[in-house]
């Protein structure tokens, strides 16, 4: 198990690749996400609320051992931060400014099939009024059409991180969470276009309606038709993740399991990963004592989950985690996150490439 720096500034809060996404393309692996300033009398999150946020992408071309940080060529769809509106003074907000002339329309079937396509989800803020559209690459996240917007399906708004499944040259399904109908953060769902993104369709709620959230759907198609989602859940003051399965195409879901009782004081969200023997990997950052990043492993199509395998333990505080994962092709996982040496310390991007 090794350790490596994706990203780090001194001075600067660089956080939370799961809202932004992770994309592999063999030992070629490209990770999203943003950077801002630090002020660790902030609360929570040690971010500076009076300065932007900026999407940055990192690129490896060796598996994870060595990166290369560039800025996301996309076009904003508004001023202000992708993805981040939460996190800054509503000055700095991207959802102030924007309206229906703010997207772009897809006039192109995509072709997802194409081995270098990516997509990057994108939104406004987290609860009534959210709006989220997305982007595409043809070229291994190099440059990226769009912004095109997500419709918002009747809901009070849409939060969308980046979760997808191709599932066809023009069929690709996306996992989103929307706001509550008191307008609060979230319960998720599923969409699908069976036109290369010309159109999509509601597909389906994952799970009942919860009075805390059911956030960040992390998707994983298994054999003979299965799909798998796990979802970030709080209620009051306690943290966990579910998982949820689907054996008709999205239009039912069945709660399998809770594969973590507890991510710690604010919670945490997962990724799945399946790995080339079949088995599931869950991978997710944990906010109390010992601070860091941990992974599950199941043998059973997630049904049930082995002893919890401690990435790292050597967090400042529970500002960190967030975690994406890439599976290489000589079978090691490539587990990219937000992390912090000590509390008064810039928050940075990291890898750990393991065996699991």
């Amino acid at each position: 198990m090794d350790h490596y720096t994706v990203y780090r500034e001194e001075g600067r809060f660089a956080g939370w690749p799961a809202n932004y996404g992770i994309w592999g393309f063999g030992y070629e692996i490209v990770v999203g996400f943003t950077v801002g300033y630090l002020k660790v009398d902030e609360g929570f999150h040690a971010r500076d609320r009076s300065k932007p946020f900026v999407t940055m992408l990192a690129r490896t071309l060796d598996g994870g051992e060595t990166w290369q940080v560039e800025s996301f060529s996309g076009r904003l769809p508004g001023h202000g931060s992708l993805s981040a509106d939460e996190h800054v003074d509503e000055s700095l907000a991207i959802g102030r400014t924007l309206s229906e002339n703010s997207f772009e329309r897809l006039r192109q079937p995509v072709d997802f099939k194409d081995p270098d396509f990516s997509m990057m989800c994108a939104r406004s803020g987290l609860g009534q009024g959210s709006r989220s559209w997305f982007y595409i690459s043809m070229d291994r996240c190099k440059t990226w059409r769009g912004p095109y917007l997500i419709p918002g399906f009747g809901t009070p708004g849409i939060a969308a991180r980046t979760d997808y499944i191709v599932e066809g040259r023009r069929r690709c399904t996306l996992f989103l969470t929307a706001a509550k109908g008191n307008g609060h953060e979230g319960r998720p769902f599923c969409i699908r276009t069976e036109d290369g993104g010309l159109s999509f369709n509601f597909l389906s709620w994952i799970g009942e309606e919860p009075s805390g959230f059911s956030i960040m759907p992390a998707s994983v198609r298994l054999g003979a038709g299965t799909i798998l989602v796990a979802v970030r859940r709080r209620e009051g003051e306690k943290n966990w993740i579910e998982l949820y399965s689907s054996i008709d195409d999205c239009q039912t879901w069945r709660f399998v399991t809770t594969p973590v009782e507890n991510t710690g004081s604010g919670g945490n969200p997962p990724t799945l990963t399946l790995l080339k023997d079949g088995r599931l990997c869950m991978t997710y950052g944990f906010r109390d004592p010992p601070y860091g990043i941990r992974a599950r492993i199941s043998n059973d199509g997630g049904e049930s989950w082995r002893e919890e395998i401690m990435l790292r333990d050597d967090g400042g505080n529970h500002d960190l985690g967030y975690p994406r994962t890439a599976l290489r092709p000589d079978g090691r996982l490539v587990t990219v996150y937000y992390f912090n040496d000590k509390p008064e310390g810039e928050r940075y991007i990291a890898a750990t490439i393991w065996e699991p």
